[in-house]
C-alpha cells in the first residue's frame, strides 16, 4: 500500500480514537477531577506504550528520540493544562474552536516550510477540514469575545502543534519507546501539580472501567498520529487527526442521544468534503 495512502488511514484512526478517548475522558470527568482522570489515563497509557514496545521488539530508542519524545510529551501537557484552565475560566465556545484551529494550523505553516506547499485540491481541502474542525468545536460568534479570552486557547493550541511537530522529527519505526518518555514526563509533572492541589480520592471504582478506556484510546491516537506522521507529510496527518471532535459528537448522539446544533451538522459534512480532497 502506498505511504501516502497509509498516512491518510493513520490519521483517519488517529482521529476516531482520540476521539472516543475524549468522549469517555468526558464522561469521566462528570465525577473525578479532570487532572486526576488525565493523570490515571497516562499512567495507563506508560502501561500501554512500554508493553507495545517489548511486544513488538521495538529497537531501543536512540538519544535523539527520546529527547523528542519528552519534549513532545511536556508540550502536549502544556497544551492541556492550558486547555483545561481555558475552560474552567472562560468560555467553550471560544476555547475549544480556537485552540482546535491553532492545533492545526501550525502543522501546516511547519509542512509546507520543510516538505513544499501540498497539491492544490489537498490545500483545499486543508481549508475546509479547518471551517469543519471550526464548527465542529462548537465555534460561537467571537466578536463579543475580550483579547484575555484567546490567551489560553492558543497556548493550549500551540502546545498539541508542538506535539505534533516534535514528534515528527522522531525516526522512523521508532514509535513506542519515544510515546512511553513522553508519557512519563507528563505523568511526573501531573503528579507533582496534583501534590499542591487539595487531596481526595482519585476516582470511584465505578469510574475506573471508563478512565481505563480514556487511556487506551488516548495511547492508540498517539501511536496512530506518530505512524500517520512517518507515513506520509506532517499536514495530511495533523489535519486528518484534528478531526477528533467528529467521533466524540457521533458516540454523543448514539449513546447519549445530544443532539448536533446546526453548526455541528455541516461541519460533519464539511469534513467528508475534506477527506474526500485531501485523499485524492
Amino acid at each position: 500500500m502506498p505511504t501516502a495512502t497509509l498516512s491518510i488511514i493513520y490519521g483517519l484512526a488517529s482521529a476516531l480514537v482520540w476521539g472516543a478517548g475524549d468522549f469517555c475522558g468526558g464522561l469521566a470527568t462528570k465525577q473525578t477531577n479532570v487532572y486526576r482522570v488525565v493523570l490515571l489515563a497516562h499512567g495507563l497509557g506508560v502501561v500501554i506504550m512500554a508493553g507495545c514496545a517489548l511486544l513488538f521488539r521495538e529497537r531501543a530508542p536512540t538519544p535523539h528520540d527520546l529527547v523528542f519524545g519528552v519534549a513532545g510529551g511536556i508540550a502536549g501537557l502544556v497544551g492541556l493544562l492550558a486547555f483545561y484552565q481555558g475552560l474552567s475560566q472562560g468560555s467553550m465556545g471560544v476555547t475549544a474552536p480556537v485552540a482546535a484551529i491553532v492545533t492545526a494550523v501550525i502543522p501546516i505553516v511547519v509542512g509546507a516550510v520543510k516538505e513544499g506547499a501540498p497539491p492544490p485540491l489537498q490545500l483545499l481541502g486543508f481549508g475546509v477540514a479547518l471551517a469543519a474542525v471550526w464548527l465542529l468545536a462548537g465555534s460561537t460568534n467571537l466578536v463579543g469575545a475580550r483579547w484575555r479570552e484567546f490567551r489560553l486557547p492558543v497556548l493550549a493550541g500551540t502546545g498539541f502543534a508542538l506535539f505534533y511537530v516534535l514528534f515528527d522529527h522522531v525516526s522512523a519505526g521508532s514509535v513506542f519507546w519515544p510515546l512511553t518518555g513522553a508519557r512519563i514526563v507528563s505523568v511526573l509533572i501531573l503528579g507533582l501539580f496534583l501534590v499542591t492541589q487539595p487531596r481526595g480520592g482519585f476516582s470511584a471504582p465505578g469510574q475506573w472501567p471508563i478512565i481505563g478506556l480514556a487511556g487506551l484510546f488516548d495511547a492508540a491516537g498517539n501511536i496512530f498520529f506518530v505512524l500517520a506522521a512517518q507515513a506520509g507529510r506532517l499536514d495530511i496527518a495533523a489535519v486528518l487527526s484534528s478531526l477528533y471532535p467528529a467521533t466524540t459528537l457521533l458516540l454523543a448522539r448514539l449513546l447519549l442521544n445530544e443532539r448536533l446544533t446546526p453548526s455541528q451538522r455541516w461541519g460533519a459534512g464539511l469534513a467528508m468534503a475534506a477527506l474526500m480532497m485531501i485523499a485524492v
